[in-house]
């Protein structure tokens, strides 16, 4: 039975409101990576937790972890106060993918970073490293979070 032109066009509207929404989502999310990027170039712990949910993943390293977000802050924020970036970029254009129904979403990204970190001794140590990783996101109330992320570093 042919559809009904009514039903194409309902159709079309819902398929063209999804490309819309979609696109502001796919916007979004990229916009969150670069806070990431922004958090660490600036050492600023609260701006890369700013958008995270207590209830956050990490697999790295070969383990599964569920850190608090207290947990979070005391260990990151001692590495990125002791780390001044002179480069933390984009190796690679990141990747962003949202699920049809708009409520999850992941980046993948590669990073290049170098710069100098201050041992507890006070002297300085050149750092750097490329990394890649895939940071999960879920829409909860109208609003993307990072809930999530899965890393490594190239040797």
């Amino acid at each position: 039975m042919p559809f009904k032109a009514p039903v194409l066009l309902l159709l079309a509207a819902t398929l063209s409101a999804r490309s819309t929404w979609a696109a502001t989502d796919v916007e979004a999310i990229r916009a969150l990576h670069e806070k990431v990027m922004v958090a660490h170039r600036q050492s600023n712990v609260e701006l890369l937790l700013d958008d995270e949910t207590a209830d956050y993943i990490v697999a790295s390293r070969g383990e599964i972890s569920r850190p608090t977000i207290t947990e979070r802050r005391e260990r990151l924020g001692p590495y990125l106060r002791r780390t001044a970036f002179a480069e933390y970029k984009d190796a690679a254009e990141p990747v962003v993918t949202v699920s049809k129904d708009g409520t999850l979403g992941w980046v993948v990204v590669q990073v290049q970073a170098r710069g100098v970190q201050t041992g507890a001794d006070g002297k300085k140590e050149p750092i750097a490293f490329v990394s890649a990783w895939i940071e999960l996101y879920e829409k909860r109330g109208g609003r993307w979070y990072r809930t999530g992320n899965v890393s490594n570093f190239k040797e």
